[in-house]
C-alpha cells in the first residue's frame, strides 16, 4: 500500500478530507483483502482460528525505527521483540476512532490480566500528531485508559518509515484558521515476538473478541 506522504515535509501537502478519508478506506481494505487471498491460495500454513484478527500468510520483516516514548526512552524494533504487541497509531486530540479503539483495547487488556496474560503481551499507542502530543499530553492521555500501555511519538520521516513498513498511512493538513486536521489508519497491527509484522485487527472493535483472539496468539507460541 502506497500513501500520499511527503516524508520531507512536516506536514503532509493540502488535501480534501474527502480524499483522505477514502485513501484511508482503501488502504484497510486492501489489507484486508490481501490478508485474505494469502491465507486462501498461497499455501499459508495452518493457523489459529481468529476472530478479530487478520494474520499474514508469513510475518514481514520490519526496519528498525527510533521513536521517543513518553517517558523519554528510545522506542526502536527491539522494544516490540520478547512478546506479541499490538500498536496502534493515532493521537491525542481524536475526536471519535482513537477514543473508541483504546477503549476496547483497555477492556481487552483487563480481561487478559484475569488470564494471567499480561507478562506475554504488551499494547502500545503512537502519536501522528507529535507536534502537539508532547511527553506529557501522552502521559495523561493514554494512562487514562492503562497505566500499562506504551505511548510513544517521534518525526515525521521516523513515523513515515514504520507506518509505511506496517502498511499504515496518516497525513496533516494545515487549514487556512492554523487548525490541524489529522487523517490515519483505524486498523491496529499485530507485532510478533520477533518483531515483526504477524497481522492486523480492524475496526470495530470489540474487546472480547481481540482478548480471545491475543490469548489464542499466546497459546499457539511465535
Amino acid at each position: 500500500m502506497n500513501d500520499r506522504y511527503n516524508a520531507q515535509m512536516a506536514v503532509p501537502k493540502p488535501a480534501s478530507r474527502l480524499n483522505l478519508t477514502a485513501l484511508i478506506l482503501i488502504a484497510a481494505l486492501a489489507a484486508a483483502c490481501g490478508l485474505w487471498l494469502g491465507n486462501r491460495y498461497f499455501n499459508a500454513p495452518a493457523q489459529p482460528q481468529l476472530a478479530a484478527a487478520l494474520l499474514y500468510p508469513e510475518p514481514r520483516a520490519l526496519p528498525d525505527f527510533h521513536l521517543e516514548q513518553a517517558n523519554g526512552q528510545p522506542l526502536t524494533l527491539a522494544d516490540w521483540r520478547g512478546k506479541w504487541n499490538i500498536v496502534y497509531f493515532g493521537y491525542a486530540s481524536c475526536p471519535d476512532v482513537c477514543p473508541t479503539t483504546l477503549a476496547a483495547l483497555k477492556a481487552a487488556w483487563s480481561d487478559l490480566g484475569k488470564r494471567g496474560l499480561h507478562d506475554k503481551l504488551r499494547i502500545g499507542f503512537v502519536s501522528v500528531d507529535p507536534e502537539r502530543d508532547t511527553r506529557e499530553v501522552l502521559t495523561k492521555y493514554v494512562g487514562f485508559y492503562s497505566p500499562d500501555f506504551g505511548a510513544a511519538s517521534g518525526s515525521d520521516e521516523e513515523l513515515t518509515k514504520i507506518t509505511r513498513a506496517l502498511g499504515l498511512i496518516y497525513t496533516r493538513t494545515k487549514k487556512p484558521d492554523g487548525s490541524i486536521e489529522v487523517d490515519h489508519s483505524g486498523s491496529a497491527v499485530i507485532i510478533d515476538p520477533q518483531g515483526r509484522l504477524a497481522g492486523i485487527l480492524r475496526p470495530p472493535f470489540e474487546a472480547k473478541a481481540i482478548s480471545d483472539d491475543l490469548a489464542t496468539l499466546v497459546k499457539s507460541g511465535g
